[in-house]
């Protein structure tokens, strides 16, 4: 049987609109939720805007929260457009959905784009 791709908007965002990162501590802001079918597998792609003025650490909480295991680090610079914050990274299906998270240095300022692509094999 042949593997099926599917292109799909984040979990937690609206039509494809950005997620807003207002959390700023564990557990973060849901940003997507992989399957509960182990042979699916997510590749995610994450994007980062920050629109403050000041440069914001971000963290993702990649299927679990615990550091470092579960955590990508980066510091957003003020106004610097989209910046790829997660490149495709694979998230399999579980029978407990894992998610990804964020929350960041200072609330409401990062804004999260990206998209999935879904892969049943």
């Amino acid at each position: 049987m042949a593997s099926t791709f599917t292109k799909r908007i984040l979990g937690n965002s609206t039509d494809g609109k950005a997620i807003l990162v207002a959390a700023i501590a564990t557990a973060g802001t849901l940003i997507h939720t992989g399957d509960t079918v182990t042979s699916t597998f997510d590749e995610v792609w994450l994007y980062a805007v920050n629109s403050s003025a000041s440069s914001v650490k971000l963290t993702i909480e990649w299927g679990e929260a615990t550091a470092p295991n579960g955590n990508i680090e980066v510091t957003v610079l003020p106004e610097a457009g989209l910046v790829t914050i997660v490149p495709g990274l694979i998230l399999k299906g579980n029978a407990t959905a894992l998610t990804v998270k964020a929350f960041a240095g200072t609330a409401s300022v990062i804004a999260i784009h990206g998209y999935v692509n879904r892969i049943t094999v």
